[in-house]
This record gives C-alpha cells, structure tokens and sequence, in this order.
C-alpha cells in the first residue's frame, strides 16, 4: 500500500513551534496596544449593558415592544415580543437577557459599520470580489472554536476578545449580501442616473443603497443569528450574558438551567428574525408601490 508523503515530524514539530514562537512575540509586544485602542468600545458596552439592566424592567420592555411594533407593523410578532420577554424576567433571566441584547446589538452594528462598506466595495470590483470571497469562504466554514485560539493568545480572556471573535464570526452574511443587492439593481435605472448626471457617489446613496435595502435587511438578518448562534461559545472566554448559564449548565449536568437559558437564546433569535424580516418586506412593498 503505497503511504501518502508526510513532512517528517521533527520538522512539523519545528515548523509549529516556531510560527507558536513568532504569535506569542507578537501578542507580547502588541496585545496591550490592541487592547488599549478597542477601550471606548468596551466602555461604551459597558456603559450600554448597565443602562439595560438598570433601567426598570417595564421601560427597557416597552421600548423593545414599541421598536418591534414600528419596524414589523405586526399585531402578532409584537404579542409574542411581550409574551417572550415577560417569560424571561418571570423565570428570573432577565439580567442576562440584557447582557445578550447589549452585546448582539453593538456586535451587529459593528459588523455593519466594517462589512458594508467591504460590499460596497466589492460591488465596485471584480478583482476585489475575487479576492474577499476565498477569505469569506474561510470564515463561514471555519469552526467556530477555532477563532477563540488567536484571539484568546492575543487579548487573553475578557470581553473585548468575546466581542471581536463574535463580530469575526458574524460579519460574512452582511459583506456578501450588500455586494449582492447593489450587483442586482437594475442597469436600466442606473442608466437613467448617469443620463440625469449623477455621480458615482449619488447613485450609491439615492439609488444602489434605497433599491438593495431589502436585500440588505436579509444580510443584517444572517448577522444577526450568526452573532446569537455565537453567544454560547463566546462565554468560554468571557462574554456575559445568556451563554455563561447554558456553559455552566452543560458543565454540572443542570438540565432544566440549560434549556430555560437556551430557549430564551431562541426567544430573542425570532424576536430579531421576525422583526427584521418583516421590516425588509415592508420595504420590498414600498420599493415595488414607488416604481409602480
């Protein structure tokens, strides 16, 4: 049987510790800089987190309903957010509840503030889309344990690392679906743009970006369950919120803590996918009532 040809193993041996060598020099000389520059963001989280949990329960839930009742315009969608989160508080998880909800929320509009404006630049490039997608590819399929071993060497454990590993993970669906929209609108309308002379800059604002919203919407959607999707394995390193629990729960064998938590994690993912998925339709209704 002929044997596939392997690197020697003193030479693989050799080869790992030398690239573990050159990461750990790295994390040493930059991890404090790293850290430093992404301090008003934690402050600000922070800052978010304690005014959610603070503020009484009543107020933050009848903000909450009156945001999913403005984006949906859904009598059910906005029954079911109330009905979801009284739940939550009454089994006594609101707290975390909240700790989830600041984390998903400055996590999302994070990846939103990176990753549109990578697909708007990839929308504007062939040799640009060519390039990112391979790496996009990477991200999407990558376990999702793998991102903790870098960022853990670089930033130790903490929230920053949980926050960065999350938005990593997160942002992929954002990027490809806005170079998506803005490849799909209509030449013929963006003839007619150049026709009344307008320039690149106004055809991106007033018309790529107003007629590729709702395919955007689907990409904040994605975002979003992919952010939820990695609570749970972002509290291994010390992000807070809904995931310590279900951590805990699976590591002392608490059976009824781990799905309480874990449905409340589901709770807030159909609460997010139903409310922006409705608000992307209201905007597909509006798009087609404006060229009809």
């Amino acid at each position: 049987m002929l044997e596939f040809p392997q690197i020697a193993g003193r030479d693989l041996r050799l080869l790992s510790r030398n690239i573990d060598q050159h990461y750990r020099a790295f994390s040493r000389a930059w991890g404090d800089s790293i850290e430093s520059f992404f301090r008003p963001l934690l402050d600000f989280l922070l800052w978010f987190e304690n005014l959610l949990i603070h503020t009484p329960w009543w107020i933050v839930l009848a903000v909450i309903v009156a945001i999913v009742w403005f984006a949906s315009r859904s009598i059910k969608i906005t029954i079911g957010t109330l009905v979801a989160l009284v739940l939550i508080g009454m089994f006594g998880m609101w707290e975390d509840t909240m700790s989830t909800l600041s984390i998903i929320t400055v996590c999302t509009f994070l990846s939103i503030l990176i990753g549109m404006p990578i697909g708007i630049a990839m929308s504007r490039s062939d040799k640009l889309q060519a390039a990112i997608n391979p790496i996009l590819d990477v991200m999407q399929t990558m376990p999702s344990f793998v991102y903790l071993i870098p960022i853990v060497m670089l930033l130790g454990i903490g929230i920053i690392p949980g926050l960065i590993v999350v938005v990593i993970y997160a942002m992929p669906p954002i990027i490809r679906l806005t170079n998506l929209g803005i490849r799909l609108v209509d030449k013929e309308v963006l003839e007619a743009a150049n026709a009344f002379g307008s320039s690149g800059w106004q055809k991106l604002i007033e018309v790529q970006l107003p007629l590729s919203l709702p395919t955007i919407m689907a990409g904040i959607n994605q975002t979003i369950m992919m952010a939820l999707a990695m609570v749970v394995v972002a509290s291994l390193i010390g992000v807070r919120g809904l995931g310590q629990p279900v951590l805990q729960a699976i590591t002392n064998q608490y059976f009824t803590q781990g799905v309480l938590n874990g449905m409340a994690i589901v709770a807030i993912a159909i609460i997010f996918d139903r409310t922006s998925q409705a608000y992307g339709k209201r905007l597909q209704r509006h798009r087609e009532a404006s060229h009809g």
